[in-house]
């Protein structure tokens, strides 16, 4: 067989090994094709192969990333749009796939990350900035994160919210 034929089984061998264990981006896959030191002829038939088969699709990957993480791991626009990046996911595909999250549904995320982490009522100010930090930290703009403590803020006569 001849040498370009080696190269390309061998990297539409390494494609589906790496698909089978989770959905990659493009960049993603290349990446880890280029560091095993392939034929680029190789690897880019292999890539155009995959994706033929839909087994390669960034918009696939971009909205499946996007739901997992957020359903998940609580996560907001912010650090999901980041892990996008990192993915190498073209820019407008990122801003297509997170304009289903409007203010309200990361509202109602930031509210659903502060019950299953925090448990309960924010009663002082250190449960709100422990509670602030941890929306931070999961990707939500600051203004939603406070818009989500003071929905989950009650006095101590369970009254609504009281002022921070």
């Amino acid at each position: 067989m001849p040498r370009a034929a080696d190269d390309l089984e061998d990297a539409l061998a390494r494609c589906y090994r790496h698909l089978a264990s989770r959905d990659h981006s493009v960049a993603e896959l290349r990446a880890k094709l280029e560091r095993a030191k392939l034929d680029m002829g190789a690897i880019n038939a292999a890539l155009a192969v995959v994706a033929e088969q839909g087994y390669l699709d960034d918009a696939r990957y971009a909205r499946l990333l996007a739901e997992d993480r957020r359903k998940l791991d609580g996560w907001g626009v912010d650090r999901i749009r980041a892990r996008l990046q990192a993915a190498g996911i073209d820019p407008e595909l990122i801003e297509r796939t997170l304009a289903a999250h409007d203010t309200g549904s990361e509202l109602e995320a930031a509210r659903a990350l502060l019950a299953r982490r925090c448990g309960g009522a924010l009663n002082d100010n250190r449960e709100r900035q422990r509670a602030f930090g941890i929306l931070i930290r999961a990707g939500y703009d600051s203004d939603v994160a406070y818009d989500a403590i003071r929905a989950e803020e009650y006095c101590d006569d369970g009254g609504p919210a009281c002022g921070w």
